[in-house]
Parts: structure tokens; C-alpha cells; sequence
């Protein structure tokens, strides 16, 4: 019998809502975070990185303020160890820690695969942004994975069939020289991070990039917390080895290799951090721009260390970005120039060694022109510090406002340091100006010159800022710059981009 054609209504298939849609899935396999994110000299970058980095104006969302961290996997669980058995703590410990470099290195293969599956190659192919610009941002990135691949089946390859491992340390010897390949990585970073926060004005790029921060895959990173695993990483693996070195008997052969390999991968990051800082240096230089010729100074020219920058306020309210290179303080404003972000000289660069620095306590500042108590508004008259300087007939005073107690105080160490290390070139060690740099302006007592270092680290989290700023400070890893003066190591404070 023939049925008749049904007059009911057949619900239309769903259209695809979102450009997540278009990402094919990615493997989730529950692992252990290494690294959260980044800033590489204490970045007053608060957010960090610029930015390394404080929000844009033209986000319109914020980012989720929670990530959501991969499960912690042990080597005792997965290989269903008996502690009671043959294997004595130390030991355990010991394959715990080999455990955790090997899961480590299939997180970050498995990151660095999605950052270029779900965000490069969707990004090229429906031409929200171009090839060149993609080029720029995820850099030599593709060919890292390659690199990890091959240190993650070795340790696999010497992974006996109960699940542990007798030696690494010849494996790390071998490998760890590979890391070298970071250098071009690591010091296209602050371009990289500047292009991806400029290209955020552009809608198309904001909404993508939301849309993959709100679906599942992300773990509620985003894209610059995929860019700056790398580097995370890196700055990770002095303490991965000295952790498997701490649980190594005296007798075993393992214990010299591994102490080799530290030394290896100690160089390496030094040699790293130091040509990144130099990049960094690099690319903020050639993004001053000059009122006249009178504001060049060869006192920047010549720098080759950018200590610390970041965003702060005069007493008047106007927002200014001030560098601290390794000889001269130069205090901008933030312009748009050619599409650009770019820092207009505010006044003459200040020589390090001519300034003076006072701290001054709060409420101490006039605001606008007129003395403002604690009863009118008392937020505005906190954590500014004044710096000056005199030459003849030259002079400046500037007091500068800081976004809390903690970055005004990353701002004086690091001026102090910075003033500390020119006077010791100098061969001045000690002959510090009494008046500014290091007298208590309420005591009139002498405070301590010798700062205790800096240490920060890696960043995942943040939702940013490679770069370097001084308006966050990321508080990740150890800080991966460090130079090597004649009066002492001077910690650099990195910055958001």
C-alpha cells in the first residue's frame, strides 16, 4: 500500500553557530601544567608582557578568570606501583620525577600541535588574518614539535616494561643541545605579542579568538598562553632535573650526566634570555619617537639592556610609559603612529647616573596643582615616587604614580639597582647621592642599597604578556634575564608588551 506524503513539518539542521565549530577535535589528555605565563624580566608589564599585559581597550570581553588545568598524572598510579614492594621511597621519587619530564614534554607537543591546528591554520584558511602577519606571530614555532618529539621517544624507549626507567642522564646530555633552536623563537616574542594585541582591533580577530577561549579545547587559555608554552618550558627545566638529581643515589652513573646536563641547559637559558633581552632592547628603541633632534641621547643608542618598563601616572593624572635602560631613564607617552604603537619622548632622557630618586610616602603629593588630603580622595595620593635631575642649567622633577605598593617597589629596586651598577662601571662604588637615590625622605636616614634579586616566572595564565611591562608582574618563573655587570648580577623586572 502507498502511503501518502506526510505534511509534517521537518526540523531544519542546525547551522554552524560558531567558527569553534570549524576546529576539528583535539585529543584533551589529562596532564600536569608546567608553566602559567609568562614575563620575562619582572615584567611591569602587570598584566604583564607590552604587554606581556593590561587589558585593551578594544577587548570586549574579558578573558574567563579561572584556566582549567590539566589532571595531575602520577607514575606510582599509572603503572599500578605497589609501594610495599621491592622499590625504596627515594626511588619512587625518583621515577616520579623522570615521570613528570616525559608527561611534560607530550603536554607541550599536544599544545603546540593545537595552537597550530585550531588557531593558525582555521586563522589562514578563512583569511582572518594573512599569511605573513601568522608568520610573525607563531614564528619558528612549527619547528619545535619535531624537537620535543624526539626527547619524548627517548625517554619512552627507555622505559622498561614495569614502567621504569634506569638512566636519563644520557639522554639529556644529547638532547638539551637542540634547545639552542629557542633563540629565534624566544626572540621574536615581544614583535610577536605586539602584532597579536594590535590585531586585536580588529573585530574578526577578536571574535575568533573569543570564541576559541569559550570552547572547551582552550582550557580557558588564550592564544598567547599556547605562544608562550615554549618559553615556559625552557625556564622549567633546570628545575625538572635538579628535582630528578635530588632523588639520585651518590653511586648511581646517572648522577654525573645529570649534572652535566644542568650545567647545559643553564647555559643555554642564559645565552637565550640574554639576546631575547637584547631583542626586546631592539625593538623599543625603534619605536621611540623623537620631537627634535636635542631629545637623542647616544645614552640609548648604546643600550643593549632594557631593565624594566611599564605604565604609570604623573601627578597630573596623564599617563606616561616610562623606560629604565641600562644608563638612561626615558619617559614617553603611548602614540599611534602608522598603524603602530609607538612611545613619544615626554621630556629629555634622564642619565642614570645623574638622577635622584625619593620615595615618598603617601599623601605627600600635590594632585593637579593643589594639596589634597586623605579626606578627598585618598586612592590618588598613594605610591608615587619622584625622580629628578639637574645640569646646569637643565633640570626635571617628575613624580610618578604606580599602579600599587608592590610595582612602585619593583620601580625603585629597579632604579636603584640600575644607578648602583653605572656608579660601579664608574668606579664609584658607594659614592651615592646622599640626597635622592637612597635617603629616606621622612627619616632622613640612609636605606639599604643592597636589593635583594628579583625572581619570576613562567606564565600560562595570564593571559599574556610576553612582553615586557611594568604593569603586571608575572610571578611564573624565574626571571630568564639576568646580565652579568662588573659590581654584580643585575636582575632585570620584565615587562608586558
Amino acid at each position: 500500500m502507498v502511503e501518502e506524503p506526510s505534511n509534517k513539518r521537518v526540523k531544519p539542521l542546525s547551522r554552524v553557530t560558531s567558527l569553534a565549530n570549524l576546529i576539528p577535535p583535539v585529543k584533551a589528555t589529562p596532564l600536569k601544567r608546567f608553566s602559567q605565563t609568562l614575563q620575562r624580566s619582572i615584567s611591569f608589564r602587570s598584566e604583564s608582557r607590552p604587554d606581556i599585559l593590561a587589558p585593551r581597550p578594544w577587548s570586549r570581553n574579558a578573558a574567563p578568570s579561572s584556566t582549567k588545568r590539566r589532571d595531575s598524572k602520577l607514575w606510582s598510579e599509572t603503572f599500578d606501583v605497589c609501594v610495599n614492594q621491592m622499590l625504596p621511597s627515594k626511588e619512587i621519587k625518583r621515577q616520579e620525577a623522570i615521570f613528570e619530564l616525559s608527561q611534560g614534554e607530550e603536554d607541550l607537543i599536544e599544545d603546540l600541535k593545537l595552537a597550530k591546528k585550531a588557531y593558525h591554520d582555521p586563522m589562514l584558511k578563512l583569511s582572518i588574518m594573512t599569511e605573513q602577519e601568522l608568520n610573525q606571530i607563531f614564528g619558528t614555532l612549527d619547528s619545535l614539535i619535531p624537537l620535543h618529539e624526539e626527547l619524548l621517544s627517548q625517554l619512552r624507549d627507555a622505559r622498561k616494561p614495569d614502567g621504569s626507567t634506569e638512566h636519563v642522564g644520557p639522554i639529556l646530555v644529547g638532547w638539551l643541545p637542540c634547545l639552542s633552536s629557542y633563540d629565534s623563537y624566544c626572540s621574536n616574542q615581544v614583535a610577536a605579542k605586539a602584532l597579536l594585541d594590535h590585531k586585536k582591533q580588529d573585530h574578526r580577530v577578536q571574535d575568533f579568538l573569543q570564541r576559541c577561549l569559550e570552547s572547551p579545547f582552550s582550557r580557558k587559555l588564550d592564544l598567547w598562553n599556547f605562544l608562550d608554552i615554549p618559553r615556559s618550558r625552557l625556564v622549567k627545566y633546570p628545575l625538572l632535573l635538579r628535582e630528578i638529581l635530588r632523588h639520585t643515589p651518590n653511586d648511581n652513573p646517572d648522577q654525573q650526566h645529570l649534572e652535566e646536563a644542568i650545567n647545559i641547559i643553564q647555559g643555554i637559558v642564559a645565552e637565550i634570555n640574554t639576546k631575547t633581552g637584547e631583542s626586546e632592547c631592539r625593538y623599543y628603541k625603534e619605536r621611540l619617537l623623537y620631537l627634535e633632534e636635542g631629545q637623542k641621547d647616544s645614552l640609548i643608542d648604546n643600550s643593549r639592556v632594557l631593565c624594566c618598563h611599564g605604565e604609570l601616572k604623573n601627578n597630573r593624572g596623564v599617563k606616561l610609559h616610562v623606560f629604565l635602560f641600562q644608563e638612561v631613564l626615558v619617559i614617553t607617552r603611548a602614540v599611534t603612529h602608522n598603524e603602530q604603537l609607538c612611545y613619544q619622548l615626554y621630556r629629555q632622557p634622564i642619565p642614570v647616573k645623574d638622577l635622584l630618586l625619593e620615595d615618598l610616602q603617601d599623601g605627600e603629593v600635590r594632585l593637579g596643582g593643589s594639596l589634597r588630603g586623605a579626606f578627598s580622595n585618598n586612592e590618588r595620593i598613594k605610591n608615587f615616587f619622584r625622580v629628578s635631575f639637574k645640569n646646569g642649567s637643565q633640570s626635571q622633577t617628575h613624580s610618578l604614580q604606580a599602579n600599587d605598593t608592590f610595582n612602585k617597589q619593583q620601580w625603585l629596586n629597579c632604579i636603584r639597582q640600575a644607578k648602583e651598577t653605572v656608579l660601579c662601571a664608574a668606579g664609584q662604588a658607594g659614592v651615592l647621592d646622599s640626597e635622592g637615590p637612597f635617603l629616606n625622605p621622612t627619616t632622613g636616614s640612609q636605606e639599604p642599597q643592597g636589593e635583594t634579586k628579583l625572581e619570576q616566572m613562567d606564565q600560562s595564565d595570564s593571559e599574556s604578556d610576553c612582553s615586557m611591562d611594568t604593569s603586571e608582574v608575572s610571578l611564573d618563573c624565574e626571571r630568564m634575564e639576568q646580565t652579568d655587570s662588573s659590581c654584580g648580577n643585575s636582575r632585570h623586572i620584565e615587562s608586558n608588551v
